[in-house]
């Protein structure tokens, strides 16, 4: 892989990890309080586990995207990075509803309207690369979880 390539790579990655890891840290005192006051619904992994796979999610949406930002000029190329931009700028806002605000039942709605945004994404990445379609794939499935999480938060508090 040549130079130009590997910086693309790690642009996006970065960017991605760097959106995530903002938000971690604005709301890493909440999510002290969440764990301590919150009554959490069955299945609810341990607190350590979400750092680890939000790593991991946000390092593939970064590979996703710059797979995508590596093809071809194009307008889908274009709108598909654009769809990745409002994912990643929904997926921050909501660790602020939820965490920061505890606006549980505002959150869920926008964890679904993120959903439907990644499952968009998914589309369009589809059209230039296949691949960046199915590296969003775990994405949108631990969002798919977040969901029933977020659902059974606001039903118990």
């Amino acid at each position: 892989m040549n130079r130009s390539k590997i910086k693309t790579y790690l642009l996006w990655i970065l960017l991605a990890e760097a959106v995530g890891g903002l938000a971690g840290w604005l709301i890493r005192e909440d999510v002290k309080i969440y764990t301590e006051s919150i009554v959490q619904p069955p299945l609810s992994p341990p607190a350590l586990v979400f750092p680890v796979v939000w790593t991991i999610l946000y390092a593939l949406m970064g590979i996703s995207a710059a797979r995508v930002a590596l093809t071809p000029a194009s307008q889908e190329r274009l709108h598909g990075l654009w769809i990745f931009g409002l994912q990643l700028a929904m997926n921050f806002f909501w660790s602020m509803l939820f965490f920061k605000f505890q606006l549980f039942g505002l959150a869920l709605i926008w964890l679904a309207a993120l959903w439907g945004v990644i499952l968009w994404m998914i589309t369009v990445f589809a059209g230039t690369d296949t691949a960046a379609a199915r590296l969003q794939i775990p994405y949108l499935v631990w969002v798919t979880f977040a969901g029933y999480l977020n659902l059974g938060v606001w039903i118990l508090n």
